[in-house]
């Protein structure tokens, strides 16, 4: 099959072995992949990932021993749990000691023609639901992963720091379930493409004051101490980003005003296909591009650009 594999570099292929599905797996063709940050940082060493990227995908059960998810259109949870320990027994594989992960770790991923999950792991696809919004099922998850993490309240001054894709889904998570976050970045192209989606921005040069919350979405190492230096005493701080070099932090600060940092993943992305379903968020315009997976070069070219929104992939 056609796949793009990472090992010290990244590598399109044509002869790329077809995966084989392990018993209560399912084979699924994929449709289309979503380019994320994680992805540009895998590219550059993050975990050290060898095999094939990608996590967001939408595509369609081509094998199972489960029958009734043949020719099923699905997305898929990213996390593989053993199903054997604690996390896993109240529905915390994404924090199973032994989990796989979907193009991450110790499980290829979605820049292939062909990727398998475990049976339970997939989703289907309401036929109302088109491709190119379904594939963003797995980063809306994460960006509702703060509502299960975090007590939000309608009164909270929220800030989430960054423009990107990430930082984007974030901001229309929120204003679907009725927060208004402000938006500070660097970009002043997308600062204005946010503007006409309705959210208050600011160049982040520009941002004063402190925030009862802060969304780290600036996938940056600076994005931590910046993100403590605009939070109030007894705030909190939401790190949402995936970075392969380290920070240098003085956590006196976090002390001193005792403020909570909380890390946020992977969300359910049951959750997320009900916001596409209702039409509570459609990322549709955030699509910048969607390029065959042999124009790889130019897709990652183009994730890469501060102009660029969502970049897609199809492999098939």
């Amino acid at each position: 099959m056609r796949a793009l594999t990472l090992s010290r570099s990244l590598q399109f292929r044509r002869d790329y072995p077809d995966p084989a599905a392990a018993p209560g797996e399912s084979l699924v063709k994929v449709g289309l992949a979503g380019i994320c940050g994680t992805d540009l940082e895998l590219a550059r060493g993050y975990l050290g990932f060898a095999g094939i990227p990608g996590h967001e995908f939408v595509g369609i059960v081509v094998e199972s021993t489960e029958h009734s998810l043949v020719g099923e259109r699905v997305v898929g949870e990213i996390n593989a749990g053993c199903g054997h320990c604690e996390q896993c027994a109240v529905g915390l594989e994404r924090h199973c000691p032994h989990r796989t992960v979907l193009g991450i770790l110790g499980r290829d991923g979605s820049f292939a023609q062909y990727l398998r999950l475990p049976d339970e792991n997939l989703i289907r696809v309401p036929d109302e639901i088109e491709d190119e919004a379904a594939v963003f099922a797995e980063p809306i998850a994460a960006a509702y992963e703060i509502f299960e993490q975090v007590d939000l309240q309608r009164s909270h001054s929220i800030l989430i720091l960054g423009d990107g894709r990430l930082a984007t889904l974030v901001a229309l998570a929120m204003k679907a379930e009725g927060y208004a976050p402000t938006i500070g970045g660097h970009h002043r192209e997308k600062l204005s493409r946010l503007n006409n989606l309705g959210f208050e921005t600011r160049a982040e040069s520009d941002l004063r004051g402190q925030f009862d919350i802060v969304v780290d979405c600036t996938g940056a190492s600076a994005g931590f101490a910046r993100a403590i230096e605009l939070t109030q005493p007894r705030g909190t701080v939401i790190l949402k980003s995936t970075v392969a070099g380290e920070a240098s932090l003085n956590l006196a600060a976090v002390v001193i005003n005792e403020i909570k940092v909380v890390g946020s993943r992977c969300g359910r992305l049951r959750t997320a296909i009900a916001a596409l379903a209702s039409r509570k968020i459609d990322p549709k315009p955030l699509v910048s591009q969607i390029y065959p997976l042999a124009e790889w070069r130019e897709a990652f070219a183009a994730a890469r650009s501060p102009s660029s929104l969502k970049i897609l992939l199809r492999p098939s």
